[in-house]
């Protein structure tokens, strides 16, 4: 009878337990830092991301990715418990590397507490298990994280002023106004350290594009993934673009923008960017057909991007439950070769939720 009152009594605190109410993402909100550079616990969702190409000593090009996912779960936000998994944080890395000929990725995930893992408000300080991402008092980042299959320990230093996208960090992802997130992104990292596969990496040089975006509601009901480009370009620039796909394949939204060699920005609206395939690969894991090599146009520049290699495709199904592809390419700009950087393409394989 005791161990059946006690049961009744747990189950009443689940029915009464108020779900979290997440924090809204509204324009007009100017972006501060070193504040921003941090968590952002109220919201939804929340990812650092770095992404980048590497020389090694020998002149072999390497691609990498590092990603860090925080996200706020439906836990009642009231229980005190600190087993209780009212944040999640979620790594993932990968090396792009063509001698391999397929993309070598990681994964973890854990819920934050007990100093294992944390996402701090403040400042940037991300750590999952040995895993970590932190920004330094000399403004730097340091990326350092290591598994069985990639080892990464990388200084990633600024040499350009954050480029605020969208709207003064407001940046729409559809027609209505609260689907939408907060976004910056750091163009042009110079970095150094070492990377490679497991026991056999090395000192490396190279450049790196940074994002840090939070939201509670990006995705409108009816889309189904993204495409989405950073690219550090050669004279210094940078571009950023992005479309949101619906589910029979169309264009929700779009977005892009361009800082010029001389700083200035440009920023272009739906109806002036366009992702046109050029090439496909399908996946012999997964069946989708990704399209690898594509054309985007932003006014009337016409990019071309051709990746480093085809099979970049990264299956977090043991963490995010995502399937995507997420891979290093090149870039030219009105058929001049401009640049370097990573394409990412979700929604191919099943719809993104976020």
């Amino acid at each position: 009878m005791r161990l059946l009152l006690i049961v009744m009594l747990f189950l009443s605190g689940l029915a009464q337990a108020a779900p979290p109410t997440f924090a809204p993402v509204t324009p007009g909100q100017a972006l501060a830092f070193p504040r921003d550079y941090g968590a952002h616990p109220d919201f939804r969702t929340e990812w650092w991301y770095v992404t980048g190409w590497l020389n090694t000593s020998s002149g072999k090009p390497l691609g990498f990715q590092v990603t860090f996912f925080r996200s706020r779960t439906e836990h009642d936000p009231a229980n005190p418990s600190a087993f209780a998994p009212h944040q999640l944080v979620i790594g993932h890395a990968a090396l792009s590397d063509p001698a391999v000929g397929r993309l070598v990725h990681a994964e973890r995930s854990s819920r934050a507490g007990f100093g294992l893992a944390w996402a701090k408000s403040g400042d940037l300080d991300v750590k999952l298990d040995d895993w970590r991402m932190v920004r330094g008092a000399d403004g730097n980042y340091r990326v350092t994280l290591k598994s069985a299959e990639i080892t990464l320990d990388l200084t990633l230093a600024p040499t350009q002023p954050a480029l605020i996208q969208g709207e003064g960090g407001y940046s729409r992802k559809g027609a209505a106004a609260r689907h939408a997130s907060y976004y910056y992104s750091l163009p042009q990292l110079k970095v150094t350290g070492v990377a490679g596969r497991g026991t056999a990496a090395g000192p490396v040089t190279g450049s790196a594009w940074f994002d840090h975006e939070w939201s509670s509601e990006a995705l409108q009901p009816e889309a189904q993934g993204w495409d989405w480009i950073g690219a550090n370009l050669d004279d210094g620039g940078a571009l950023m673009a992005f479309q949101i796909r619906a589910k029979d394949g169309g264009k929700l939204w779009a977005h892009a923008t361009v800082r010029g060699r001389d700083g200035r920005v440009t920023r272009y609206a739906p109806d002036q960017v366009a992702f046109s395939p050029q090439t496909r690969w399908k996946s012999p894991r997964t069946n989708a057909a990704y399209p690898v090599a594509t054309t985007i146009a932003t006014g009337a520049t016409r990019w071309t991007i051709a990746p480093l290699q085809l099979d970049q495709e990264l299956d977090s199904r043991r963490s995010t439950g995502a399937v995507y592809w997420e891979g290093a390419v090149t870039v030219a700009r009105d058929g001049v070769p401009a640049g370097r950087g990573y394409l990412e393409m979700t929604g191919y394989v099943r719809q993104m939720k976020l």
